[in-house]
């Protein structure tokens, strides 16, 4: 079966194309991305702007037709942080629906970890042990642990690297007294909203998706000759100062890193090193399946019920 999972994040509105069936791997057959950085068209009063409406309209129609163009039979749609928080979300939901004749629905912040949760845990087996998962979106911070299939904690967090340099980080390149307040920000999150289930993991392998953890990964293989599947807090705790220092362009010129993704990175990387030093996580592995994947997993699952 072909399907069309369709993600409406805060960064991206992306649509990945799969052939998949209860019990083989999901194999992506095509992909399109559009930029849109939703979180940025979010006005005074919490509510995403007319014009990020019609931004993210155009985007949804660009990825039906190709979804269409590629034959899918089922189009999986969802959205993360930027819809959940926006005042007016419902009524964009609503409205788009209607317009498109999809069935776009919001996931929770446990939902993407949880879901997350199930892509690590299909991807790395079950000799991987007791699984610590990490993820940061455009929005939020995600995450989980676990034994099984199903996390048994999770816990989401509005620690997202688009959210925090919109809210924090506005010079370029960024003062140390931004710096300083985010850091400050982010660790207080982090200690006082993290459940003790946790914090106490006992977890012995730990994760971590998406694009900003594999940015970081790559840039550690780049400055200090890591392995690009691993993120280590030594090389971050390093890597932290060179990128604070940079311009957005020079940042840019990095490997891995777009004109997008350079405004963001110091965020991240500042969530990655809290949310490690706090877990006491010495190295991360960089999984390359995350939500879309665990999305297409659950559907494959309930549809052999």
């Amino acid at each position: 079966m072909r399907l069309g999972v369709l993600d409406v994040g805060s960064n991206t509105v992306h649509l990945q194309v799969v052939d998949a069936h209860p019990g083989a791997r999901p194999s992506p057959a095509s992909s399109q991305k559009v930029e849109l950085r939703l979180h940025e068209y979010l006005n005074n009063e919490g509510n995403i702007t007319s014009e990020g409406v019609d931004l993210l309209e155009t985007a949804i129609a660009d990825a039906i037709s190709h979804a269409h163009e590629f034959q899918t039979e089922e189009i999986l749609a969802f959205a993360t942080s930027a819809i959940r928080d926006a005042k007016n979300g419902k009524e964009i939901l609503d409205q788009i629906n209607q317009k498109f004749e999809i069935d776009l629905q919001v996931l929770s912040g446990d939902d993407e970890a949880r879901m997350t949760f199930l892509a690590v845990r299909r991807w790395l087996g079950w000799s991987s042990g007791r699984l610590l998962v990490l993820d940061i979106g455009g929005g939020s911070l995600e995450i989980a642990v676990g034994d099984d299939e199903s996390a048994e904690a999770t816990v989401s967090l509005p620690l997202g690297a688009s959210r925090l340099t919109r809210e924090y980080l506005g010079s370029d390149p960024h003062t140390s007294k931004e710096i300083k307040t985010l850091e400050s920000y982010v660790a207080e999150q982090v200690q006082e909203s993290v459940p003790h289930d946790i914090m106490d993991h006992v977890a012995d392998h730990f994760v971590a998706t998406s694009k900003t953890f594999r940015t970081l990964a790559r840039l550690g293989e780049h400055w200090f000759g890591d392995n690009a599947k691993y993120l280590k807090i030594n090389s971050l705790n390093k890597m932290i100062p060179k990128l604070q220092a940079m311009s957005n362009n020079e940042r840019a010129e990095l490997p891995g890193v777009s004109q997008s993704r350079a405004r963001q990175i110091v965020a991240g990387a500042i969530v990655a090193r809290t949310a490690m030093e706090k877990l006491q996580i010495n190295e991360l592995e960089i999984c390359p399946w995350a939500l879309r994947e665990g999305i297409v997993l659950r559907w494959l699952d309930w549809m052999e019920r």
